[in-house]
């Protein structure tokens, strides 16, 4: 779970095809007990576009939120997801939160459609987004490898998406589980187990 430590016990409303979308964020005396035996990453301190910032408000906005989590959460806050979506995260960035923060992988947005590990921890592309065409297809495909060499299948969205994106409901996503889960041949873990191997 990516979380905006400066929007914690916030709401936000969209209006979205004339429906309104509430979101409450968690206050911050219930974080711990909310993603318990989860991993949380961070998402910056207030979600703004890093590519168009200096090197010392990249790291203001990723360190600061990253140890804010840390505090709260009782552990060491290691991940990112890059906020904005779109060309949220370039080479420099990637080098600035490699370089002068804690953080040890970021993950971007956009779709590899492939299975294979990444060098790049700093630029991680995900398999595809949960609202894909594509999805399980690729869910599919997955289950059925017999590779020689580790693979990944990662998927990523907001949850709130499905209150409003008419490519991805709860049910499709609970199927998707059900294709994916309770498999012998797959290892399920967090962001820092499969990325980093802890």
């Amino acid at each position: 779970f990516n979380i905006i430590s400066g929007f914690l016990g916030s709401t936000v409303t969209t209006l979205y095809k004339g429906r309104t979308i509430i979101r409450d964020k968690v206050l911050p005396k219930d974080l711990k007990k909310v993603y318990l035996n989860h991993e949380v990453a961070g998402h910056t301190l207030a979600h703004e576009r890093l590519t168009e910032m200096s090197d010392d408000a990249v790291v203001y906005q990723v360190e600061t939120d990253r140890r804010i989590l840390s505090e709260m959460l009782g552990y060491e806050v290691v991940g990112l997801a890059y906020p904005c979506g779109g060309v949220n995260n370039d080479d420099r960035v990637a080098e600035v939160i490699k370089n002068r923060t804690g953080v040890k992988y970021a993950r971007a947005t956009g779709r590899s459609y492939s299975f294979d590990l990444q060098d790049n921890l700093y630029r991680f592309k995900p398999t595809v987004h949960f609202d894909d065409l594509r999805l399980e297809e690729l869910a599919e495909k997955f289950v059925s490898l017999k590779p020689k060499e580790p693979q990944l299948f990662f998927i990523y969205g907001h949850a709130y998406e499905m209150d409003f994106n008419d490519k991805i409901t709860w049910n499709r996503f609970e199927n998707l589980c059900k294709t994916l889960a309770n498999r012998k041949d797959v290892f399920y873990g967090t962001n820092r187990e499969v990325l980093l191997g802890k």
